[in-house]
């Protein structure tokens, strides 16, 4: 079942998410080579708990950190550790926070140093397509013209989308319907309606599209090896507009590429 958030629950996600976004920010100022994941991780459950706020993904069935940094091949879902970022790495880091009863959700991928172009431009292509997704996500289209969007634009320039791994719902829940493809038929599938707010997550490998789980229970990984991919923001659909909620504006204040 699809919850519809009223226009003041709207608001309640837009404040997490605003902390969410500045969390981000924090972030950022430390992604850097010799820097362990576990610190990024310190440094973003700090600033929540200091807004007086809950990281969304600690304790999530069972999920041991605030955030899911995924380094290289890995596609979501990695755990911070005592891996120190290296020369040529990318790492997505997916957070989210839950604030006055209700949870918000975005992602990054970084380029740590002197990262190869072809993997340049699959981050450049991945961020480019959540916005064309985005642009679909309006009042009287359906889920399957965002994922169309996205599948559309990256296959164009020879990458690949996961289909097992999709964007959800949001709201008192961290996942909620409806599910959010980045693949998918224009026309198709659940009505985008005003007070839905949805996660738009692409998830995009340089390589093959087939994933497999690590034994850990959670790391997702691409069965080559080849890099993947991930940015996310959390989107509100009203009749007038849809609103961006999330914002990546505080990382690339410190972070550009």
């Amino acid at each position: 079942m699809i919850h519809y958030k009223t226009s003041e629950e709207v608001q309640k996600i837009k404040e997490s998410a605003d902390i969410l976004a500045k969390a981000h920010g924090e972030v950022a100022k430390h992604v850097k080579v010799g820097v362990k994941t576990s610190y990024l991780d310190k440094i973003a459950e700090e600033f929540i708990r200091d807004h007086q706020a809950v990281p969304s993904f600690k304790g999530y069935n069972g999920f041991p950190a605030s955030l899911c940094i995924s380094v290289n091949e890995v596609v979501v879902h990695g755990f911070p550790s005592s891996y120190e970022l290296k020369d040529g790495d990318i790492i997505s880091v997916d957070c989210g926070v839950f604030h006055q009863g209700f949870h918000s959700d975005s992602a990054y991928t970084y380029p740590i140093g002197e990262v190869s172009t072809p993997v340049l431009n699959l981050l450049k292509a991945t961020r480019d397509s959540l916005y064309l997704g985005i642009e679909q996500a309006i009042f009287g289209n359906r889920i399957g013209d965002i994922g169309h969007a996205i599948q559309k634009f990256v296959e164009s320039k020879g990458y690949t989308v996961v289909r097992e791994l999709v964007g959800h719902g949001l709201g008192k829940n961290l996942h909620e319907a409806p599910e959010v493809p980045n693949y998918g038929k224009r026309g198709s599938g659940p009505l985008l309606k005003a007070g839905m707010v949805i996660a738009i997550e692409p998830m995009i490998n340089l390589g093959t599209r087939n994933i497999v789980q690590e034994r850990d229970g959670w790391t997702i990984r691409t069965a080559d090896r080849k890099p993947s991919a991930h940015y996310e923001h959390t989107v509100a659909i009203f009749e007038d507009r849809t609103e961006v909620l999330t914002s990546h504006k505080y990382i690339e204040e410190s972070f550009k590429f």
